[in-house]
């Protein structure tokens, strides 16, 4: 299933994963846009995370196929077909990350969690550190750099999630309920930090969301339910916070 005019980064056909004879997926069709922002949504059980998982490369479907197209900064992979190293690589390398509770290592601080991302996929310290602090920076974490997680608020942590999943300039970002465990104005500012900071680069931002909110800032809405697409909708994101500061990012990252 597609409802996108851009070109295609992440195919995906039949995608099937079930447990215990359960579907958690059962039969998804779907090809992602390089560029687009695409949200996927469904009531609890529906599937959401399990496909997020699959696509990348997380876990592996039981059936179907899912196939990473060229750009001029990955080469093409079928992600059902590599053994756990392959995607481990794809992981650390062309995906990038953010979660509902960031999942960064406490016992850190808000710089070398950054950099740490940047040095696995094969960065000198000294230059995983730099591009780690101008990620911080762009983010408005200056000045919070040194701190470690805990003593963050759940705005700050997000963004150094945020900062530690672009710092490798993935070509796609995969976040798992990113602004769940936020109130709604810090939850504003972190999904427009997130979107300008994939789509404003011209990388491919998808997020599950439970919160229309998130979904309407989105240019493209998947819904599911009991394993499969039930629809599959273009949208015009809401506001222009988006496009104002994609060229900003566009501009620092050149």
């Amino acid at each position: 299933m597609t409802n996108t005019q851009l070109p295609a980064i992440i195919t995906s056909s039949n995608v099937t994963k079930h447990y215990n004879q359960t579907y958690a997926l059962a039969g998804v069709d779907l090809t992602i846009g390089l560029g687009e922002s695409l949200a996927i949504m469904g009531p609890s059980g529906s599937g959401k995370t399990t496909l997020l998982h699959c696509l990348a490369g997380i876990i592996r479907p039981d059936e179907g196929t899912i196939r990473l197209l060229p750009t001029d900064r990955s080469a093409a992979a079928e992600v059902t077909s590599l053994k756990e190293k392959g995607r481990t690589a794809l992981r650390r390398e062309v995906f990038g990350f953010v979660f509902q509770q960031g999942l960064l290592l406490p016992e850190l601080t808000a710089l070398d969690n950054v950099a740490l991302a940047a040095m696995l996929s094969g960065l000198k310290r000294t230059d995983a550190t730099e591009h780690a602090r101008a990620w911080l920076q762009r983010l408005g974490l200056a000045e919070h750099l040194n701190k470690r997680i805990g003593q963050l608020s759940g705005g700050q942590a997000q963004r150094v999630a945020i900062a530690r999943a672009q710092v490798t300039q993935p070509v796609v970002t995969f976040a798992d309920e990113p602004t769940g465990a936020l109130d709604s104005s810090t939850s504003s500012e972190v999904l427009s930090e997130l979107l300008a900071s994939t789509t404003g680069r011209g990388s491919t931002l998808v997020v599950v969301t439970h919160d229309e909110t998130v979904a309407a800032r989105c240019s493209r809405i998947v819904r599911l339910a009991d394993g499969r697409i039930v629809s599959d909708s273009a949208n015009q994101p809401m506001g222009n916070d988006q496009r104002v500061q994609s060229s900003q990012y566009v501009q620092n990252n050149r």
